[in-house]
């Protein structure tokens, strides 16, 4: 069922390209959404990562520093720096059947979270690509 509701975006992909370019970052979003979903992928956009999470279909687990954290986040992230994560897994029990996106200044401490995170038996974990700084260049909200 899963893959063929990624063949259907697929197919809205290819169409919507030939038709509106104006269109196609929207039904991107929605498709890469689906992965997202459907368990596949392992980095999402700022866009489709905003999109899962005002929708509640995700969290966001920033990573930084306190004092990172302190000077600008992500509306509605969660601060848990990548030294504390492995003490601190049973706060994230919570979370085992949402998404969730690792997030950090650039992508790289993101990155080695999803890969902890993924060693501790959570499934459906992803990266924030490019991190806060991406997600500022995208003009999304932000909180200081």
């Amino acid at each position: 069922m899963n893959k063929l509701i990624i063949l259907i975006f697929g197919l809205i992909c290819a169409s919507v390209q030939a038709q509106d370019n104006g269109s196609l970052l929207v039904i991107q979003n929605a498709h890469q959404a689906a992965l997202v979903l459907s368990g596949k992928g392992g980095t999402v956009s700022p866009e489709t990562a905003e999109a899962l999470v005002s929708e509640k279909q995700a969290i966001i687990i920033d990573v930084r520093e306190v004092n990172e954290w302190k000077q600008k986040h992500i509306p509605g992230a969660v601060n848990i720096p990548f030294g504390q994560l492995n003490s601190r897994l049973e706060e994230l029990e919570q979370y085992k059947q949402t998404a969730i996106i690792t997030q950090c200044h650039s992508g790289k401490r993101s990155k080695q979270a999803l890969d902890a995170l993924k060693l501790a038996g959570f499934t459906s974990v992803y990266s924030l690509e490019g991190g806060l700084i991406a997600w500022d260049k995208a003009g999304l909200k932000t909180i200081q």
